[in-house]
């Protein structure tokens, strides 16, 4: 087993995968920009390297040197940052140090989106139509959404999180769904290549989670419903789903493991499902790391993923057999976000009180403290609220009394949308799918008075906090800051 672990990562997930390597008696390394100087993951850590600006947690090089400086025997990427980046992987191999991840040829593969979809259709496993690789240019593009057929959606080849993706409902949308999605592909994905995929209408997302080993074992941990979304960003997500039965979830299940088989994947990854309303399923994109919504399934099943990955990674074999696995009970899990629960703009600044939930069955993942800064220059996401009850109206009751009990002030959350989702009896009946916040919102939250005004404030705050803090300036040329980015983005979707 490995004696000291660099988490290369910070917020919740680094905090998450150092509590766990704490109780496997593993030393963790911590590192951290000029932003994150008093972070919490700093302070847990048992050493620290300093990198410098807050882009160089994209520094692979910089990452190497800290796990070479301080004897870190295997890096952990978390999610994010360079958790998906094969050249990562292969440099920790270069460096002796075990990449707690799959391959980085797997990574590299499952990654280009287009060519995933071919190795995933090779192995029997149905995927949504689409183009049959990057497109060559906007002639080509549209040739090819004429013989898919109209709506499509143009995603980026290396994209994830929602990012480089644009719907097209006819030709006269196309040309600037089109440029949009190229740009934002290759500002926040590094590649600028895009494809088609036919735009699928009134789906659920649902997520399989899968475990596999150097030895040839590999299980499914059930489902999880990620259909409550905003813009791709995924809100709330649960286990089980309340949509799926228990013949979907072994049909789904054993595609899982077909494709995991067909790329000869290793570790804890995730294969992501289109689910029409009809029951059929297409395979959507496998991620290759740990998800964000990781717990979910932990509180259902008892297994606690990132031991599984760091012991696969060491390569012990699978202690789980298929028909061990178990799903008991129901969990739900929150994602809340340092932004304004009208508006959706982001909300960095100092925390003056942080006063989590607890309780029966209740868990935060968090980062936060008081007095704590949410810096600008990351994701927004700031706490992962998670419940567990014996069936899902317990469980949904708990949560929302969680979320009424979460205290965080200072700086706006989504706490208050969440309160308002988990009221509406749609939700609760467990009728909704991925345009469900959509029409939730269009309902129910009025616009601020000047919407145009309130964006380009938000923007404005976002690029000042950015110049103050001249010294702590992004330095990756492919990737501002996503705080800035999206103000600038939101403003000029309300302008236009």
């Amino acid at each position: 087993m490995f004696e000291r672990i660099l988490v290369a990562n910070r917020g919740e997930i680094a905090v998450r995968i150092m509590r766990t390597c704490r109780e496997m008696g593993i030393e963790t390394v911590a590192v951290f920009t000029a932003a994150d100087r008093e972070a919490l993951h700093v302070g847990m850590a048992d050493r620290t390297v300093a990198i410098g600006a807050p882009g160089r947690y994209m520094d692979a090089a910089a990452i190497i040197a800290a796990a070479r400086e301080s004897g870190a025997d295997a890096v952990h990427p978390g999610y994010g940052f360079l958790a998906e980046n094969p050249t990562f992987a292969r440099m920790c191999t270069a460096n002796g140090l075990t990449f707690i991840g799959p391959r980085g040829s797997t990574i590299e593969l499952m990654g280009h989106k287009t060519l995933a979809r071919e190795a995933v259709r090779r192995a029997g496993v149905p995927v949504v139509p689409g183009s049959a690789g990057a497109l060559r240019d906007r002639a080509d593009g549209l040739g090819q959404a004429r013989r898919i057929g109209f709506p499509v959606m143009i995603k980026a080849v290396a994209g994830g999180g929602g990012r480089g993706m644009r719907p097209a409902a006819g030709e006269d949308e196309f040309a600037r769904a089109f440029e949009q999605a190229a740009l934002e592909a290759g500002s926040t994905c590094g590649n600028p290549e895009i494809y088609l995929e036919k735009y699928m209408h009134n789906f659920r997302h649902i997520e399989i989670q899968v475990v596999a080993d150097e030895h040839g074992n590999a299980v499914y941990l059930g489902e999880r419903d990620c259909s409550i979304q905003r813009r791709n960003q995924k809100l709330i997500e649960e286990a089980p789903s309340p949509y799926v039965s228990p013949s979907l979830r072994r049909a789904m299940g054993q595609a899982a493991l077909q494709v995991v088989r067909a790329v000869n994947y290793t570790n804890v990854g995730t294969i992501e499902f289109i689910v029409d309303s009809d029951g059929r399923f297409y395979f959507m994109e496998m991620n290759t790391r740990i998800q964000v919504e990781h717990a979910v399934t932990e509180l259902v099943t008892g297994m606690d993923l990132v031991r599984e990955q760091i012991r696969l990674a060491a390569g012990l074999e699978l202690e789980a057999r298929q028909k061990d696995v178990e799903i008991t009970g129901w969990a739900v899990e929150c994602r809340i976000n340092a932004e304004n629960p009208q508006t959706f703009l982001p909300c960095p600044g100092r925390v003056q009180v942080y006063h989590p939930p607890g309780g029966f069955c209740v868990r935060v993942d968090s980062a936060l403290y008081p007095g704590c800064v949410v810096p600008p220059y990351y994701d927004p996401l700031v706490a992962k609220l998670l419940v567990w009850g014996k069936n899902r109206g317990e469980a949904l009751e708990r949560m929302s009394r969680a979320l009424a009990e979460f205290r965080i002030e200072g700086i706006h959350t989504t706490i208050p949308l969440h309160l308002r989702l988990l009221a509406d009896p749609r939700f609760r009946a467990g009728e909704y799918q991925t345009d469900f916040v959509h029409r939730f919102l269009a309902e129910n939250v009025p616009p601020p008075a000047d919407p145009v005004l309130a964006a380009v404030i938000g923007a404005s705050i976002t690029a000042y906090l950015e110049r103050e803090h001249q010294p702590l300036r992004v330095v990756h040329p492919y990737r501002p800051s996503l705080w800035r980015a999206d103000a600038l983005r939101e403003s000029m979707r309300r302008y236009v």
